[in-house]
């Protein structure tokens, strides 16, 4: 019988305590009763999950391989993720580390609309890296956030992001940003055409509001002129987002940002791996691009651990189309080799607050930043 996997990490003492935690995360995740109560036939053999190996890796660390049939999640990619993790994150030393999707599953959920090589198409940019401003602070009026913009789009930027603080704030609010930013990029692109450019810049608008109107504001965005947008499953949910990807009427690639998402990564013996979050659960629910920190920014992500996301962005084992990892944090033009050298060229690279310090020359920083991701000096 075909299973998808979720390997989880689990912190346990003795042979004997890492068998039972495994047996529990199988009984949780999925029927939730004890286990001699649990149905003989169809709900022991199918619906239940299954153990299928444990392995001690280190001192009291254990690998435990888990089971479960797509007749445990149904359709809907909330349940999926309560059966991945659901009351499993609530019992103490399991982290859940890598998900090997079987053939229902990836039919199930197909994943990214756009990914890695749907963004090549959409930017015109064939080889290399892609350059990505940050439209930030939040505070400033519609038009300063505009302006940047379209010095940044002019420039040579590829996608022109806006920082996820913007809502919809009085200072700028939603429909009159996003409307204002977009004819902005739009205008630098048709003079970047003019001037024989066969690139494009992507303008991301940052969806705020409440719960019940992503879809319209999404929609708003797109009608507007926004080339995608970007969105926050840590504070939205994953289905949000994977509703909007798998939406036929909205056509745009989406960004998922990491905000609130921190605490499911930091603890070694709790959450979810690194690569697996920001990668394999971001193709999961249909993120085109992946946001997360590089290592040497504000936040504490490791050297491994990025790599460990990048990989799970781009691997053949994941649920459908390869996508863009996206490194940010406190990055600046000078990072951007050794950067290029990490991530490759199917990578989207973020500089934010670095570029404010250059103000009406910050396209004189984008082109220098687009010579160091091409690789010339």
């Amino acid at each position: 019988m075909d299973r998808f996997a979720v390997t989880y990490r689990l912190a346990a003492g003795t042979p004997a305590e890492a068998e039972e935690l495994a047996a529990a995360i199988a009984l949780e995740d999925t029927v939730e009763i004890p286990r001699d109560v649990v149905p003989k036939g169809y709900v022991e053999d199918v619906v239940l999950g299954r153990v299928l190996g444990l392995e001690q890796v280190g001192d009291s660390v254990w690998h435990a391989r888990i089971g479960y049939h797509v007749d445990a999640v149904g359709r809907e990619l909330p349940q999926l993720v309560n059966v991945i993790l659901g009351n499993a994150s609530i019992l103490r030393g399991v982290r859940a580390i890598d998900l090997a999707p079987d053939a229902a599953l990836r039919e199930r959920f197909p994943g990214a609309r756009f990914g890695a090589e749907g963004l090549r198409a959409l930017t015109g940019r064939k080889t290399g890296g892609y350059l990505c401003p940050v439209v930030k602070p939040q505070g400033s009026s519609s038009e300063t956030l505009a302006r940047f913009c379209y010095l940044t789009a002019r420039a040579g930027a590829d996608i022109v992001k806006e920082d996820h603080g913007l809502a919809n704030q009085d200072a700028a609010p939603f429909r009159e940003r996003v409307a204002i930013a977009a004819e902005a990029v739009a205008r630098a692109n048709a003079e970047r055409a003019d001037a024989g450019d066969s690139t494009r810049a992507l303008y991301f608008a940052s969806i705020g509001g409440h719960g019940d109107q992503v879809r319209d504001l999404a929609c708003y965005a797109r009608d507007a002129g926004a080339g995608g947008v970007l969105l926050m499953p840590g504070l939205f949910g994953f289905d949000a987002m994977n509703r909007l990807a798998q939406d036929a009427e909205f056509d745009l690639p989406v960004m998922a940002h990491p905000s609130h998402l921190g605490p499911y990564v930091l603890s070694p013996d709790q959450g979810y791996g690194h690569g697996m979050l920001f990668g394999q659960m971001m193709r999961l629910a249909g993120a085109d691009i992946s946001v997360f920190p590089n290592h040497g920014g504000r936040f504490g992500f490791s050297p491994e651990e990025c790599a460990e996301i990048a990989s799970a962005c781009r691997s053949g084992a994941g649920i459908g189309r390869a996508i863009l990892p996206s490194p940010g944090g406190g990055m600046s033009p000078d990072r951007l080799p050794d950067m290029r050298t990490q991530y490759g060229a199917d990578c989207v690279y973020l500089l934010g607050g670095s570029l404010l310090r250059q103000g009406e020359e910050v396209g004189a920083a984008i082109k220098a930043c687009r010579a160091a991701l091409d690789g010339d000096d």
